[in-house]
């Protein structure tokens, strides 16, 4: 499980400069509180969020995986095809 939620870092990370440097700053208040699993994983997204990593394309593609009431893997991998689609286009 933190294998995944590293690699969805990591990946949500790549996506731009500023999304790195929103993951940099949360991980470490991430470590700093000592927080893991979904704990971890809820505090990063809404770090992330509200530091402006992921951009528009992720907020609106949370909000459809909300809208479908996706969970777990398959709302990572519908999210992720989603930004991708997103910033292809």
């Amino acid at each position: 499980m933190k294998t995944l939620i590293t690699v969805l870092a990591l990946t949500l990370a790549g996506l731009s400069s500023t999304a790195y440097a929103a993951n940099a700053a949360c991980e470490a208040k991430a470590g700093e509180k000592k927080l893991a699993g979904a704990a971890k994983n809820s505090f990063m997204k809404k770090c992330e969020r509200e530091a402006g990593g992921g951009g528009d394309a992720q907020a609106a593609c949370d909000t459809k995986a909300a809208e479908k009431k996706l969970a777990g893997a398959a709302k990572n991998s519908f999210v992720k095809k989603c930004v991708k689609d997103a910033t292809a286009g």
